[in-house]
């Protein structure tokens, strides 16, 4: 998932129609409910399914609106670790963004924010690893670390996990080096085991991170993705996998492989996607948000991940103005929502919810939730999922 800054089975028809369903039965009507009505059909949505290979209710189990842990409950612990995706499920998250996934240089999937591990582990106190450190042209930016492609999984599994953002949460540090980094197959394996010891159906939200930019070097990541799916059963139109990616054109070659639930993730209006960069394809996400362009993106995939600022833009002083259309106009061909990302901490808050000045404070977020809540959004990623569902119980109630 971005980060915001002070960032072959059934066709794809098919899964469309079943997410269509779910937008008008479930995100769309919500809002004309009783309160007391929609409290009680967020409550049933969260306990649809047991067990782990799908066939249960699908989309249409969760709760609307959706409250996903970004990377697990990473405001409170090192993000993308066993212990920051337990607590996302400990606080009530209905999924939990397991696994920003990038390879090893054998081929294995791991979890991590970027390839370039430098932030988010201890690596550079290895001085057996002081060699690996380059300079890497990342999706056309200059990018100086320690990169996941440069390291066996045997050598990745030396490192533990570091909080990456400590200015803001010098409090995770305190769990800086308890973690170690998981691959993707353990969190499939994790997810079974949760369901199983919570007699209710884990979901994940992986994303697979900088596709073109992987396939080039020979290490193609939806194939990867697709076999381990494949192998614990979770291939299929109802599997609790909902699979994103910055990339449109990776998004498509999954629908050809897999038949899950897959979502287009979309920057800022100004961007390109890199592989549009790489192909000469010349629209930018503003191209994408049109009718024309959600109808597209709708032949393929059953939902976008916006940005926040797509769904509500903000003024010269940071301050929300007033929604756009996004939403109407991806309901009315069928796509879900789920923009990115609510952060508690005031620098990541729009400037009329921040409180203070300090940049580990938390401002009036609950106030934020409330304003993007009523866009109709079908769900939002936070880094604070105890936050996001006490809001979804103030929105549904009020």
């Amino acid at each position: 998932m971005g980060t915001q800054r002070p960032n072959e089975e059934t066709s794809g028809t098919g899964r469309r129609a079943l997410l269509g369903a779910a937008v008008l039965g479930a995100g769309g009507a919500v809002l004309g409910m009783t309160g007391t009505a929609r409290a009680d059909s967020a409550r049933r949505g969260g306990q649809g399914g047991h067990g782990g290979h799908g066939g249960h209710g699908g989309l249409k189990s969760l709760p609307k609106p959706t409250i996903v842990g970004h990377r697990g409950a990473s405001g409170y612990r090192p993000e993308h670790t066993f212990g920051s995706y337990q607590l996302a499920l400990d606080m009530g998250a209905d999924i939990v963004e397991a696994g920003d996934l990038v390879p090893t240089k054998d081929g294995h999937l791991v979890c991590r924010h970027e390839p370039e591990i430098g932030g988010t582990t201890d690596v550079a106190e290895h001085p057996e690893f002081a060699d690996r450190k380059k300079t890497k042209l990342l999706d056309g930016v200059s990018t100086t670390g320690w990169f996941t492609e440069d390291f066996t999984l045997t050598e990745l599994k030396t490192l533990r996990a570091i909080e990456r953002i400590p200015a803001n949460r010098p409090h995770n540090t305190l769990y800086n080096g308890r973690w170690e980094i998981p691959t993707f197959e353990e969190v499939l394996k994790w997810q079974d085991e949760q369901t199983r010891k919570r007699g209710k159906q884990v979901w994940i939200y992986p994303e697979l991170k900088h596709p073109t930019y992987f396939r080039k070097q020979g290490l193609p990541l939806e194939e990867r993705v697709a076999k381990l799916l494949r192998k614990y059963r979770k291939d299929r139109r109802t599997s609790p996998v909902i699979l994103q990616s910055f990339e449109p054109t990776s998004i498509e070659r999954l629908d050809k492989l897999l038949d899950n639930p897959l979502v287009v993730l979309l920057s800022s209006a100004d961007t390109r996607p890199w592989d549009f960069v790489e192909t000469g394809d010349p629209r930018t996400v503003a191209d994408l948000v049109k009718p024309a362009g959600l109808r597209e993106i709708a032949s393929y995939a059953q939902g976008i991940g916006p940005t926040l600022d797509l769904i509500v833009p903000r003024d010269a002083k940071g301050n929300l103005t007033q929604p756009t259309t996004l939403v109407a106009d991806a309901h009315k061909v069928g796509l879900i929502l789920h923009p990115w990302t609510l952060r508690n901490e005031n620098p990541f808050l729009p400037a009329n919810f921040r409180k203070g000045t300090d940049a580990d404070a938390y401002g009036d977020v609950f106030g934020a939730y409330k304003a993007y809540f009523a866009t109709g959004i079908d769900g939002v990623f936070t880094d604070q999922p105890d936050t996001g569902v006490l809001a979804r119980e103030d929105f549904v109630s009020g």
